[in-house]
Order: C-alpha cells, then structure tokens, then sequence
C-alpha cells in the first residue's frame, strides 16, 4: 500500500524527475532478509500518460468487486462542458485486493469497443493498490454518444483465495481539438464477431486486435509449448511458433507474431512480479493491421468478412482471445471513394521445431512468413495508393530435464513492417522494427527450493520519411529482470522467498528521451531512478 505511483505502458510526455521521485527508494537497512505480508505497491518503469493543460471533465465508467465471472454493466453518458471534440482522453483504472489470489485477465467495453485490456497483480496478505492509465483519445468516435458499458475481471474467491478485486474506472476528457489526422472518424465493431460494413469514402482503415493467450491452459505458456513427441507438460502439433493472423472475405490481410506476454504469476514465480510487472501486462497494447489496400474493396457498401485466427495453436484448444476495433478515416470530400486492391503476396509459412533427446531434452525452433498488400483509392484530393510489407520471425531454444527441474528457454521474435503511402506530395514511409526477447530457467533444487532467473525485452525502432527525408524516429527498450527463489509445497508463511527484479524503460528520438529505472529486493523498492 506504500507509495502508490501511477502506471502506464504506452509512451508519453515526460513527468518531473521530482515528482516520480517523491517516495523516495527505501535505504538498504530497510530491505527485510526475505518477503513478508506486505510489499511496496506495484509501479513501472514506463512513462505516464502526458495531459494538456486546461479544461477537462470527467466521466466514470465502472465501480465494481469482481468476485467471480459476472460482468459489471452500465452505461455511459457523454461528458458535459467539455464540448464533442477533445484534445486527449484519459482512461485511468484504479484497483486494490488483499489476501491471496491469482493473476486475472480483463476488458472494459465501451458501446461494444474494447477500449483496455489488462490483468492484474497478485496481493500481498496486507493488501495493494495499484493504477493503470492509457490514452485513449482514438476512440473519441465512441465516446460522443450514449452508450453501455461493460467491464469483466474474470474472478473466483473461496476459503483459500480470498481476494476480491475492487476496482473503478474513469475517463477524463481535456477540451481542444486533437492533432489532425490523429483520431479516426469511426470506430467500429464486427457484427456478429465477423462481418463489417466500412463507410463507403473510406480512404484509410486500421484494425486492432486485442490478442491475448490466457485461460490457465498451455496456450498462456505457448512460448514454452513443444511438439507432441517430446516428453513435456504443453504439447502442441507444431510447437510454440504462434502468429496471429486477419483476413478480409477469405484473404490474408496482415500477420504479426503476438507479445509473448507473461502476467505476474508467470515462470512459477510470482515473486517475480509483484512489484514489477512485466511488459505490457497492465495494459495490453492491441495488435495493428493496416487495411487501406483493402479500402476500394470495403467500400463497396456490402458487408465483408473479417476473421482472425492465431496460427499454431493445436486443433481444437482453446485460450485464444482475439476481439477486433476497426478505426476509420473518412474522405470529407465524397461520399464514395473507390479503388482496388493491387497485390496481395505471401511467403511459404516457415514452422519447424526440432526434438532432440539426451539427458537434457532440447526443442530449436525456427519460424518465418512475410506478406506484402498494396491497393489504391481515389479520393477528393487525388489517388493514393498504400503498400504493407510485414516480415515475421522466430528462433527458440527449449531445454528441460526429466521432470522439468530445471526449465529454460532462449527466444527472440521480430515483427518488421514498412508502410508507404503515395499520393499528393511526396511519399510518406513507416518503418517499425519490433524485437520481444525472453531468457529465463527455472530450477527445483534440495529442499524445494524454486528458482527463476529471467530477462525480458520489448524493443522497437521506428523511422518516418518524406520523400526519402527522416522527418521522425524513435527507439524503444524496455527490459525486465528477475531472479528469485523460494520453497513450494509449503504454506505461505514457511516460503522464505528471496528476489530482485529491474525494469529500465528507455525511449529516445526526435520527440525528445525518457529513460527511467527501478529496482526492488524483497519486495521493497530500492532503486528510482529518472535520466536522460
């Protein structure tokens, strides 16, 4: 409960080193020799959300306990004085549980948008609180009119797990007009899970994918799944190659390879993560497609049929969430803009993971795939034609003993896109270069003594061009590590846990730099530190 700081896992404006600093680190006299009942308040490295100076109103969506699998229901009413047009909103999630529980995923829904994804921390004995906030200015095409609301955190409380997780959600709505070009015009929803029907001038398309394995079954470990012929507790047919994939009426329209997202029960250890969550794990960033080559085909006033599916995953398991946004820009100047799709060209899928037994059983495996789509539309202010190149790869190293007493694995997967619109003026390119890597064991020693030793990696290098001019960059990493142990198959009292765990999140570019580290040992924080 000590020194609650506000989290957020999307880049932002840079807060004064005094102000995140003002708890101040605990002196090293203060450090417990191990865990106790109580620890320092979740908190991340990453940088809060940056809000404008002046008017704002505020909205609140939810006030619930989450007790069991009963979604909370309500509705949502436009903010008054702050007009339909709004320079940012905020979306801020404070929560607080006490006693014994596990990690728990959830969303709030917003007039059938997903507008968060997130999951929470594990409490102490004495209680935490914690925070979430997330700029969700690009669904303002939702918040402009009335609509239900819909919240879950999926819970089950009993004798033994005791928390009730007590949450309240709010928006808050800063006056002025966003930056042009920012906010899509529309943002809409898949009828029946899979059909869409796009303005008919629609001249760029995005969808949102929200992917998430979880559920408590092998696919919120697919990472660590191998094939069926080797002797581990997560089989799958293919291995632990994962890519989730969209496709327009039948056509393949964009792939990515998922976060290897690990929540703070992850790798057996929750010791890991109670102060220090893992990237993104308090707020899931969706994943994004470009679909403008398919903007002349879904503007023909039909509906058309998005699916997404998640590559890899064995026949019939589940674990797999996929819920899908559409963000739309319109062309002001017409009421229909045509076009067509020009090119639509995709690699061989790569998925080979080979078993090598022994001593110490070994799983290498290497996955690849690459897509390019491109199209045109003609719209008020000329023809623009759109070009994605998105390239996936994966390489692993899974070893294991007899038992799995000791576990590890060595992974890195890289998601490249480039995308370059030509039009009026001079061509515009994107390029995104995303690394997530994971590099942990786990070890059961004498006296089941559980160790985990981990890093983990969210790293991502963009560059923007105008006519073969660098007119933006930015460069993201934002590592995790961990190591900590304690003895299992006691009660809480008797596990004597040990840990350390570090984040640095470090943003650089033409934006300016935000470069923030924290440390905790035994649960107390030892280290906040803010440079640049």
């Amino acid at each position: 409960m000590r020194n609650r700081i506000i989290m957020s896992m999307l880049t932002g404006a840079t807060l004064l080193a005094s102000t995140l600093l003002a708890a101040g680190p605990a002196r090293s006299a203060d450090i417990p020799a191990e865990f106790g009942s109580d620890w320092h308040d979740p908190v991340t490295a990453a940088p809060p959300v940056g809000k404008p100076a002046g008017k704002s109103c505020r909205v609140t969506l939810a006030e619930a306990q989450f007790r069991d699998f009963t979604p909370y229901t309500g509705g949502y009413t436009p903010p008054e004085g702050c007009g339909d047009r709004w320079s940012k909103v905020v979306l801020r999630l404070d929560g607080k549980v006490k006693g014994r529980q596990y990690d728990r995923l959830g969303y709030v829904h917003v007039g059938g948008v997903e507008i968060l994804r997130t999951s929470t921390p594990q409490p102490s004995p004495d209680g935490i609180e914690w925070s979430v906030e997330k700029d969700v200015t690009r669904y303002s095409d939702t918040f402009r009119a009335a609509g239900d609301v819909e919240m879950l955190i999926g819970n089950v409380v009993t004798d033994t797990y005791t928390g009730v997780i007590d949450v309240k959600v709010t928006l808050t709505f800063y006056a002025g007009r966003p930056a042009a070009h920012r906010t899509p015009d529309r943002v809409l929803t898949l009828t029946d899970g899979t059909t869409l029907t796009a303005p008919g001038n629609s001249e760029r398309i995005l969808a949102e994918v929200y992917a998430t394995g979880s559920g408590g079954g092998c696919e919120e470990y697919w990472y660590l799944t191998v094939p069926g012929s080797a002797p581990y507790s997560c089989p799958a047919d293919d291995g632990p190659y994962r890519e989730v994939q969209i496709r327009v009426d039948g056509r393949l329209a964009g792939i990515a390879a998922p976060f290897p997202t690990v929540w703070t029960g992850g790798w057996s250890n929750p010791f890991l993560w109670y102060v220090v969550p893992g990237p993104r794990a308090f707020d899931i960033k969706p994943i994004e497609y470009d679909l403008t080559p398919f903007a002349g085909v879904l503007n023909d006033g039909r509906p058309h049929r998005v699916e997404v599916s998640v590559a890899g995953v064995p026949a019939g398991r589940s674990g797999w969430s996929t819920p899908v946004n559409v963000l739309v820009w319109q062309d002001a100047g017409r009421a229909h803009v045509p076009g067509a799709l020009t090119s639509a060209e995709a690699t061989d899928l790569v998925n080979d993971s080979s078993y090598t037994p022994g001593s110490e059983h070994r799983v290498d495996t290497e996955g690849r795939h690459a897509l390019t789509v491109a199209g045109y539309v003609d719209t008020s202010h000329g023809r623009v034609r759109t070009t994605v190149t998105r390239t996936l790869a994966h390489t692993s190293v899974h070893r294991w003993t007899d038992g799995e007493t000791v576990d590890a694995l060595d992974a890195t997967w890289t998601d490249a896109e480039t995308r370059t619109v030509d039009g009026p003026g001079p061509a515009r390119t994107t390029r995104t270069h995303r690394t997530y890597t994971m590099d942990g064991t786990t070890t059961l020693g004498a006296a089941d003594r559980l160790r985990t030793a981990l890093t983990l990696g969210d790293r991502a290098a963009t560059t923007e061009t105008r006519g073969g001019v660098r007119a933006a960059w930015s460069r993201l990493d934002d590592t995790h590590t961990g190591d900590a142990t304690f003895t299992i198959n006691v009660p809480r009292d008797q596990r004597h846990a040990v840990g350390t765990t570090s984040e640095r999140y470090r943003l650089r570019g033409s934006a300016g730099c935000y470069d923030r580290t924290l440390t905790t040992v035994q649960g107390v924080l030892t280290e906040d530190r803010l440079t640049c």
